[in-house]
């Protein structure tokens, strides 16, 4: 084993006055030793590459420039602040309503014409034909949509959701944000939503509403900021992270016209930290995104957008259906809930597996992402225009209301290869709009629609379609495929069940795709509520709670949510709510232990000392200590106090601005205010490299007090991991100062500092391997 290292780092003042080991004495002894030094790396990949990643600065600096500010601030200046908030709030859900609401125009159109013409050559028995013009339409799309994202934008491949979520529990995860992720993101949506790729706008739509957001607080792209007056108040990461919040939940209320459902997403699923102030304004974003969607819809339905109608907005309308169900039906609902939480959990663990395997393919190069794209691309056409030739044609009903068969661009009898008065319910779900599949099989009131065999050929397509267009370099979302596996074995079981029960099979099939995305997901309260503003039927709201339960319960007795797994594979350090068990058998002490040595600095410090710290660490963050009057108590004289902490970024902000003294003293305020606005310190500026300072600027001074936060949280040195960990996760750290339980003269005021890396259950186990035997152990 080796060598403890010492607690504190490399000042004179904090090594000194130890005074003999403690540790000689065995009742003194640490529950477990440290087997190596506690080290992490902080990288993780960010769209295609590898990138290194830095916390966010959630908490607030208290130094003397912010509260010189926060006293002098008028009423007007913070009624201003607030109206701005709102104000973003509202432009968020404005500009997040007008891109979907394009998005689905767009997407309806293209689909709908190549739909169309697919249809002309069917009616015309030109086969092959139609195939060629769907296949060709569908790889010109995709190829688009992955050139884009392969060659402009990597970080706009995939949903984005796993990235928001880590970005809101304090990880800055770089160029996820950006103007140009935004333009392709939306782009490729509408070119791979619109080749017939099993994927969703859902998960992208989220994204952008991010991204709008994100630009709207720092004033535009960072090549291009509006460097207005009153913008400086969201020159932070806290602001910004409320409008992300904001944007997310916008997202998914333009997906599925859910303005409830969009905030409980973000409060469920993505967000870390939340208040009632954040609440009202994200409810406020999507109320304004609904009220676009609205009107959009009305101008729709008088004919002026092209092939866009019923199609385009994920809603299923079943007001006018009453739905009957009895006490017997717990048991069918039940074994629903309980398949949804297996197949969920089964489709984790196998996109994991695809996931690694795609990411060995995309190593390759460029190129491979393009063509495993187009690949899967070919795959999905072949599949979705040759495999209804299998399926039989069925008479069509005389008492149905609705046109029995067509070839048009939508309709829930498709004619395809059969004759008059005969259509071919497979082509029904796989030849339209992933939109339009789940529409037709959500309805309700055709028991007899779809054969037992074309519900089968259709769940096991897209349970592998689902796992394999997943993870291709294209804008791509969950929500959609997971619906529309989970409708395909709910229709299916209210087809087994026959006469046993009496709820519809399109309310199994509904049911079905809410428990499957309890399963992989593994939202609740969330969903119950989408689902229920999607279908506009408050009668389902009993049973659809009873099956998610049981299918989120099914779910996590096998493995973690689909997102979690995305942040795990992709190396993002995301903190978990729940601290491991083990976590309470170790001190922050002896977690700092495991450190190297802390770096302090001075009050009043050497630039010398500043450029040598800087150039020969990667510390974000730095304690300042300063020499300390102790009362006469019986102790001696010289004591060192810890001033607080000073971040990196105003370290280089310093050195760059030559704010420098000829002798060693402390500044007055007014010579700080001159030199320095506080809202220029929010900027992160920590690029050392292009710092030159002379030789004779080397002997020169900086007073550290007035950039130094004087109230960083702290904790003993004895608290739990698991406790400093929840203190942590919920204030929305980015440093936690470690400090001694015994505060003596000659002793240095702090033991260490912990970081996420610090904190993470894998990095902590590589340090004390020993803990590992005690999972399973509840601490007492």
């Amino acid at each position: 084993m080796e060598e403890d290292l010492n607690k504190i780092g490399n000042n004179s003042n904090c090594n000194e006055g130890e005074g003999g080991d403690p540790e000689s004495n065995t009742l003194n002894q640490p529950l477990v030793k440290a087997n190596r030094t506690l080290s992490s790396t902080p990288l993780a990949l960010v769209g295609a590459k590898v990138s290194y990643i830095e916390s966010l600065d959630y908490e607030i600096n208290e130094n003397d420039l912010f509260k010189h500010d926060w006293r002098k601030r008028s009423r007007a200046q913070v009624l201003q602040y607030v109206f701005l908030k709102w104000t973003f709030a509202c432009l968020v859900g404005l500009f997040t309503g007008l891109i979907a609401t394009l998005i689905n125009l767009a997407v309806e159109n293209i689909a709908g014409y190549k739909l169309l013409a697919v249809g002309h050559f069917l009616a015309q028995e030109r086969y092959v034909t139609g195939l060629m013009v769907m296949a060709g339409v569908n790889l010109g799309l995709t190829l688009v949509a992955s050139v884009l994202c392969v060659c402009f934008a990597p970080t706009a491949a995939g949903p984005g959701i796993p990235e928001i979520k880590a970005y809101l529990n304090g990880v800055d995860t770089p160029n996820m944000f950006g103007a140009t992720t935004m333009l392709v993101k939306i782009v490729g949506s509408i070119g791979a939503v619109s080749a017939g790729l099993d994927l969703g706008k859902e998960g992208p739509l989220v994204h952008i509403g991010s991204c709008i957001a994100s630009l709207l607080g720092q004033g535009g792209p960072d090549n291009h900021r509006i460097k207005w007056r009153w913008l400086r108040y969201f020159n932070n990461d806290r602001d910004r992270r409320d409008l992300i919040t904001c944007g997310s939940a916008a997202g998914v209320c333009a997906a599925f016209r859910s303005p409830v459902g969009g905030v409980l997403f973000a409060l469920e699923e993505v967000a870390t930290w939340w208040r009632s102030a954040l609440l009202w304004r994200t409810f406020f974003s999507t109320a304004v995104v609904v009220v676009v969607l609205r009107g959009f819809i009305e101008i729709c339905n008088s004919g002026k957008c092209g092939l866009f109608g019923r199609g385009g907005l994920i809603m299923f309308d079943v007001s006018h259906v009453t739905y009957t169900y009895h006490v017997t039906d717990i048991i069918p609902v039940t074994l629903i809930g309980v398949i949804g939480g297996i197949l969920g959990s089964l489709y984790n663990h196998f996109l994991h597996k695809v996931l690694r395997l795609y990411n060995l393919i995309n190593e390759k190069g460029k190129i491979h992402k393009v063509l495993l794209s187009l690949t899967v691309s070919l795959f999905t056409s072949v599949c979705l225009y040759g495999l209804p030739f299998l399926a039989e044609c069925k008479p069509c009903d005389p008492l149905i209301d609705e046109i029995c068969p067509t070839n048009g661009r939508t309709g829930n009898f498709k004619q395809f290869n059969c004759p008059k008065g005969y259509y071919n319910d497979l082509a029904t779900l796989l030849l339209t709009t992933n939109d339009d599949a789940v529409r037709n099989i959500f309805s309700s009131n055709t028991p007899n629609e779809f054969g037992m065999g074309s519900l089968w050929i259709f769940f096991v397509l897209y349970c592998i379609l689902g796992l394999f267009t997943f993870g291709i370099a294209t804008p791509s979302g969950l929500f959609l495929p997971i619906i529309l596996m989970g409708s395909a074995y709910g229709r299916m079981l209210g087809a087994a069940m026959g006469s046993y029960t009496s709820i519809d099979q399109g309310l199994y099939a509904v049911l079905g795709a809410a428990a499957l995305m309890a399963g992989s997901m593994r939202m609740t309260v969330s969903l119950c509520v989408i689902f229920l503003e999607l279908t506009n039927n408050l009668l389902l709201l009993p049973i659809t709670m009873i099956v998610l339960l049981i299918a989120k319960t099914v779910g996590d007795s096998f493995n973690p949510s689909i997102y979690d797994i995305i942040l795990h594979l992709k190396g993002l350090p995301f903190l978990d709510a729940n601290p491991e068990p083990w976590m309470r058998n170790l001190s922050v002490g002896e977690l700092g232990d495991a450190k190297p040595p802390v770096v302090t600095l001075q009050g009043v410090e050497k630039v010398s000392r500043i450029v040598d710290v800087l150039r020969n660490t990667t510390h974000n963050a730095f304690p300042v200590l300063d020499e300390a009057e102790v009362p006469q108590v019986g102790l001696a004289t010289g004591g060192t106090e810890l001033h607080g902490l000073i971040l990196r970024a105003h370290l280089v902000k310093v050195l760059k601005k030559r704010w420098f003294l000829t002798e060693k003293r402390r500044t007055e305020e007014w010579e700080v205010r001159e030199k320095f606005p506080w809202d220029e310190l929010a900027e992160r500026e920590d690029n050392f490299d292009d710092v030159g300072i002379t030789s004779s600027e080397m002997h020169m001074y900086v007073d550290l007090h007035p950039l130094t936060n004087t109230t960083p949280y702290t904790v003993m040195e004895n608290m739990s991991v698991a406790k400093a960990l929840v203190l942590f996760r919920q204030v929305g750290l980015r440093h936690l100062l470690i400090v001694p339980r015994i505060q003596a003269s000659g002793m240095c005021p702090v033991v260490g500092i912990l970081t996420r890396q610090d904190l993470r259950a894998h990095n902590i186990l590589q340090a004390f391997p020993h803990l590992d035997k005690s999972k399973g152990r509840k601490a007492h």
